[in-house]
Formats: structure tokens, sequence, C-alpha cells
């Protein structure tokens, strides 16, 4: 029997389903995740945008394009908010939400005779099988959940609250992998807590870990001096910190509920470059929030620079019925449209200016199937570089979105 799961969304789900994968091959399955004919197709959705939830309803009928005879199990956050959009399609035999993911393998065992999962919230981390090697980096799982309830965001009310996994099951499933680079992932990694343990005890505790280890996005409220003291004494965490903003406002920040100022963000960016003086910080940046005003953007716009960003993910405000930003006026279509030109133009420029900082200087890349990534997280293509392989490479040129680069010498 051959089974596809076929993955929407962000680095967790990417988790999520290198784990479900793992499953299917205990049980006697052929696996892949690009879309091509399966006996057996799973589905992980995602809900973050209308558009990302639109997606996810059309996966299932290009699914059943490659075998309209195959089954189909849906789960994941669009299924959470709608499970009746995906239970009602030809072919879909279980449909399963953002929580309880173990219950898919569960289904598969003829363990649940029912086609709907349990949509119920989860009081503890849900474990799932070491997940299956599908790319050169591993993802794995440390937190899921979040307790923060951003004004325009649905996840907090699709994949329940905060949760953390033991640091002794994270210990294991590292010992455990071959990756050269592992990803350490959460819904809001930054509220990690086993114990007495926090995120920069974790860190620690992965010292020995022959690999690099990459943080997810982080929070500013992770980023204190006990923290970055930890990290510095690991040793083996790449200097790259997904900082999110969503806004350079602290007027759009409060309408956010983002719980923190533009001060307070800067500040945060300059500890981390007191710390590690190449870090790379990027971002995500909202554009065209309800309140935001043209003076609102231009801080926005400005703090781009002022913060030093080595890449900023900019995306247009997408309206998500159930939040509180829903209830607002929602900006018109050409202001999010100009206003995105504007901030793409400010981004790329803010990248180029971080990335020839490096231009004659030897860093550390990991290389996957197209180019590789060095420690600060700068995308470098080199002749002759193996995919899995790790090397120092001496940066040459700047090109749009990453750099040229020649092989120093494989490590």
């Amino acid at each position: 029997m051959k089974a596809c799961v076929f993955t929407l969304g962000c680095k967790q789900n990417e988790a999520e389903s290198a784990s479900l994968m793992r499953g299917l091959e205990e049980r006697g399955y052929e696996v892949t995740e690009g879309l091509g004919y399966a006996d057996l197709y799973l589905l992980n959705t995602c809900a973050v945008t209308a558009e990302a939830e639109r997606k996810s309803r059309q996966a299932v009928a290009r699914m059943r394009k490659f075998n309209p005879a195959a089954k189909v199990i849906v789960f994941g956050c669009a299924s959470q908010n709608f499970p009746e959009a995906f239970s009602e399609k030809q072919g879909v035999v279980y449909v399963a939400g953002a929580m309880h993911k173990d219950g898919v393998l569960a289904f598969l065992d003829g363990e649940m005779g029912e086609s709907a999962g349990n949509f119920g919230a989860e009081t503890a981390f849900c474990e799932l099988p070491a997940p299956k090697r599908t790319k050169t980096r591993m993802n794995l799982r440390v937190q899921d959940g979040c307790n923060r309830f951003c004004s325009y965001c649905l996840i907090p009310y699709l994949r329940g609250r905060s949760r953390s996994r033991s640091l002794e099951s994270i210990l294991e499933e590292a010992k455990g992998s071959d990756c050269r680079e592992i990803v350490l992932t959460g819904i809001d990694l930054s509220s990690y807590r086993d114990g007495e343990n926090d995120l920069g005890d974790l860190l620690y505790a992965l010292k020995d870990i022959p690999a690099r280890i990459r943080l997810g996005s982080l929070e500013v409220s992770a980023i204190t001096d006990d923290f970055l003291e930890k990290m510095r004494a690991a040793g083996n965490v790449a200097p790259h910190f997904h900082l999110s903003l969503q806004s350079g406002s602290t007027r759009v920040l409060r309408a956010m509920n983002r719980r923190y100022t533009r001060e307070e963000y800067l500040s945060a960016c300059q500890k981390i470059y007191a710390a590690f003086p190449d870090a790379a910080i990027t971002t995500d940046i909202i554009v065209g929030f309800p309140t935001e005003e043209e003076e609102d953007f231009e801080d926005s716009l400005s703090i781009v620079e002022e913060a030093g960003f080595a890449h900023v993910h900019a995306f247009p405000f997408s309206m998500r019925k159930g939040t509180n930003a829903a209830k607002l006026h929602d900006l018109s279509a050409a202001v999010k449209k100009e206003r995105m030109a504007r901030m793409l133009n400010s981004a790329d420029a803010a990248e180029q200016r971080y990335i020839s900082r490096f231009v004659g200087r030897t860093l550390t890349a990991l290389f996957e199937e197209d180019g590789g990534y060095t420690e600060n997280y700068i995308r470098v293509y080199c002749e002759s570089a193996n995919e899995g392989t790790m090397y120092e490479v001496k940066l040459t040129k700047t090109i749009k979105g990453g750099a040229i680069a020649e092989i120093v010498k494989e490590i």
C-alpha cells in the first residue's frame, strides 16, 4: 500500500507530518510526501490565513485526481476550524483537528471506528513517533499551543493552550537523529517550560548533541540576559533569531495585543547583537492591519533598518473570522498592495545590507538540494557542494536573496 502525506503551513506541521510518515512506515506503508498516485492520502492543513484554508480545502480534490478510489484522512488547523468543509468531501474517511494527531494512527490501527477524531483540548503534549527524515534539516517538536491571543490570530483557538514536551523526550529524539542541523519548533517556542527548565535550559541540555541547533520563531519576552548566556554556553546554537515583530508601531502593536513596544523590541535586538555581533535577526511584519495609519506604516518601514534585519517576511493582513481584529474595518486592497510594495523594497535593501557585511568572510554552511544556509541564515550557492554536507565557505559576492560562495573545506 502506498501512502502520501501532504503538508500545508508551518514547520510544526512539517514535523508532525514527518512523525506520521514514520508511523505509516512502521505499519507497512510505502510513504511519500510529494503528490502523486497513492492508495491513502493524509492531508495536514493550515488556517493561518484565509488563503491557506482555501488551499487546504482544494487539496482533497487535487489528491483524488491521482486516484479517485483513494481514501483521504484530513487533520490540522483548517479542519479544526471547519471540519464540515472536509467531512462532506467524497473519499474523506476520517477528519481530525489540530490536536490529538496520534488519533490518525489509532484510526489506521482500527482502534477508532468513528470517522471524526477528537476535537477536544489537549492537556499535555502529544507524543508522536520519531520523525522520518525527509530533509537535510530535522524539525524537532518541543512545544505546542499558544496563550498569547494576538488579536489577528486564530491559532490559539485551534491549537489550544501552551504545553511543552519533556526535556528527557526531546533529548532522546535529538540523540537519535543523524541530521547535521536540528530546528526546534513550537507554536510558541518562547513559552517552553518543563518543570523548572525553560528554553535556555533546553538549549544548554542539547550542548552535547553533534548537530547545529537552530531556533524557530521567538517572542521578545524570550530575549533575556540569562537566555543569551545559556545559548552562548551551549556553543552549538546557530546565531539566528527569528524575532517576531508584526508592526513597528507601538500603537498598532497594542491593537494587535502583542504586549511589547517598539522600543522594547529594539532593546531586545541590541541585547542579541551585544551577545552575538554577527547574529541574523529575521522577522515577520503584517502590512495593512486595520488600525494602521500611514504614520504607523512608516514606523514599520523605519524599524527594518533600525533593527538591522537580515530578512523580513512581509505579508498583507488577512481577516480571520472569530478573532478580535475581525471586528475592525479592514483597509482596502489597494492600500495594502501599495504598502506591501514599499515594505518589500525596504526588506530587500535590508537583506542586501546584511549579506554584504560577510562578503570575503568564511562561514559554515549546511547544503540542501538547492544551496545551503550558513549559521547566520545566509542562503549560499557553491559549485560542487553536496546535499547534506557541511562546509566552510567563503562568500564572494551577493545576489538577490543570498550570496555566491566558494568551498574552503568540508567539515
